[in-house]
This record gives C-alpha cells, structure tokens and sequence, in this order.
C-alpha cells in the first residue's frame, strides 16, 4: 500500500521545518558560543537572571499571538538558557 500523499506533504513540510529549527538552533549557539567567549574574556556573569526573565516574558507574549502555548515556550527557552549557561560556565572556567 502506497502512503497516503496528503499526509506525505504533511510529512515533508514538518521535517523541512525541524531542519530549519535545527540550521537556526546552531545559529542561536554560535552566536551565544561568542557571548560565552566575551563574557569570560571581560570577568562577566555567566548567567544575567533579568535578561532571562525579560526574554521569557517576551516570547511568552510572542507565542501566545502566534496562537502557541506560552507555557511550552517557556519550557522550551529555560531548556535552551540553561544550556546556554552551561557553555558560558565552561568558557568562564577555561579561563
């Protein structure tokens, strides 16, 4: 039996798309690898809480107009942040 061709295209744009999260992911951590690198470079925190608090505030705002539950955001950048520190604590502790 042949697979069903609406949800083939349903099928294709979704792995598009999880290719284009993962291309803007890399992006986002390249770009926060060079904050981790100039954070230790000038003896700054790791970890900014209010930055934080700000961009979680934001993008829950964001998602709940896109029409995305603010809570999964959420859960998804603290995912993200705290990776984030993670790699600035390991620049920081290169130093």
């Amino acid at each position: 039996m042949s697979e069903d061709p609406v949800l083939a295209g349903y099928r294709q744009s979704i792995d598009n798309i999880d290719a284009a999260m993962i291309h803007i992911l890399a992006e986002r951590f390249r770009i926060t690898q060079a904050v981790g690198t100039y954070k230790a470079q000038n003896k700054l925190p790791a970890s900014d809480p209010g930055r934080e608090e700000r961009q979680i505030a934001r993008l829950r705002s964001l998602a709940a107009d896109a029409k995305l539950d603010p809570e999964f955001s959420e859960k998804f950048l603290r995912f993200i942040i705290e990776e984030v520190i993670r790699h600035h604590q390991k620049a920081a502790d290169a130093r």
